[in-house]
């Protein structure tokens, strides 16, 4: 006796393969006129469920038992942050839902602090 559940559970997992690949998570680079590329970046989660069940007849001795099934997937992508290069500097903002705490927000500013030391001390060399 076989069922084509092996068979509908091994499409659904071939049919996520195809779906979720690494451009779901760093998806395509944008790069603006003036040379800034923003890559985004999500969360992906999945689910994957399948069942099946016989059903009995009056004439259980027949080769091929009544069967019905399924297989079905659930997916969810989430934008997390987006990662912005201009030149040699590569900064990560990331998109809150909520608001975010002190200390994200102290660091979320480091890269700002840090090139403005750069350029401070640049600007001192001239």
């Amino acid at each position: 006796m076989s069922h084509n559940l092996p068979d509908m559970l091994q499409a659904t997992l071939q049919k996520v393969k195809e779906l979720m690949d690494v451009n779901s998570v760093v998806g395509d680079p944008i790069t603006t006129p003036d040379g800034v590329t923003i890559l985004p970046v999500c969360k992906v989660s999945y689910g994957v469920g399948g069942g099946g069940s016989d059903f009995s007849t009056k004439a259980n001795n027949r080769p091929n038992y009544p069967f019905g099934g399924g297989a079905g997937v659930g997916a969810k992508i989430v934008p997390i942050a987006f990662l912005i290069v201009k030149g040699e500097s590569v900064r990560l903002l990331p998109v809150t839902a909520a608001p975010s705490t002190t200390a994200d927000r102290a660091l979320e500013m480091v890269p700002d602090v840090l090139d403005r030391i750069v350029s401070y001390f640049d600007n001192k060399k001239v």
